[in-house]
């Protein structure tokens, strides 16, 4: 993808990420947590112009869960609240066991997207996110024994070669699905050249979604949507409006990238020419 597709008037698949697992209410109270806040957020997002909810699981106290019974609730209350909006887990997590990562794909029915993180990571001061090769040939496995499509998670150059390894050793389905994303640490740093040597440097026919962490959440969805890719908001990865202004709700992170895209001139996905875009039909 590049700008001849934004010339070319592809449609741009809005991601919601609606809760995280790192901070909770104390950096927004607006973020949900409970499997009903997280069923009527995804319905308000959904309304504003998301086609996927990129979801993680709580327990009752806020804390990150990996349970399918727990992810199993909130897909219910996503079902019971938003119409059609295509469901995303994320098997991402800081130190936990590797058993545990597979347990997000494992609710009835499956996900029909889940995220696959494609490399180490450094997390805070003392936790590392191991990613090993073997982990992530297993997550993908299971997400084809369940009809599950891997989101390749890129966040760094580092994690380029991991993805090309991945093509390399497993039949990926078409399109491949990479998200490039940009923040502190470990990850790329947020400079519009990086985010263009990424898009330069992916499968010649791979599909790529754009997250900035933080601040730079909205000018990598403008860069992102510029260059013929796709687009993730939400409060998981920036509780921020504007500077010093909370954000009142995932939904008006999503209302303020559609207007971005129609005014750009292009026209944002529903969920039906999302599951197209990305090959999730049968």
């Amino acid at each position: 993808m590049s700008y001849e597709a934004f010339l070319a008037d592809e449609p741009v698949i809005v991601t919601a990420a609606l809760t995280g697992g790192v901070h909770g209410k104390e950096a927004n109270p607006n973020l949900p947590e409970t499997p009903e806040e997280i069923g009527q957020a995804a319905a308000a997002v959904e309304d504003a112009g998301a086609s996927v909810v990129h979801l993680h699981a709580r327990r009752p106290n806020g804390e990150r869960s990996f349970e399918t019974d727990r992810f199993q609730e909130i897909d219910d209350a996503v079902g019971r609240y938003a119409d059609d909006v295509i469901v995303q887990h994320s098997t991402g997590g800081t130190g936990a066991p590797a058993d545990v990562r597979h347990l997000p794909l494992r609710t009835d029915p499956p996900p029909e997207m889940a995220s696959l993180d494609m490399g180490p990571l450094n997390r805070y001061d003392h936790l590392t996110s191991e990613n090993s090769r073997a982990l992530i040939d297993s997550l993908h496995a299971e997400m084809v024994d369940r009809g599950i499509k891997p989101e390749l998670e890129v966040f760094n150059d580092g994690h380029l070669n991991e993805l090309y390894g991945l093509c390399e050793r497993r039949d990926l389905a078409d399109p491949v699905y990479a998200t490039l994303i940009f923040g502190p640490g470990t990850l790329s740093r947020p400079r519009p050249r990086n985010l263009l040597n990424a898009i330069d440097s992916l499968p010649g026919d791979a599909a790529f979604n754009t997250i900035g962490f933080g601040r730079h959440q909205l000018p990598f969805a403008t860069m992102g949507i510029l260059f013929g890719g796709h687009v993730r908001v939400g409060l998981e990865d920036n509780v921020y409006y504007r500077r010093g202004e909370l954000a009142e709700s995932n939904a008006q992170l999503v209302e303020r990238v559609v207007r971005v895209a129609r005014e750009l001139g292009r026209e944002v996905a529903s969920p039906s020419q999302a599951r197209d875009l990305l090959g999730l039909r049968e």
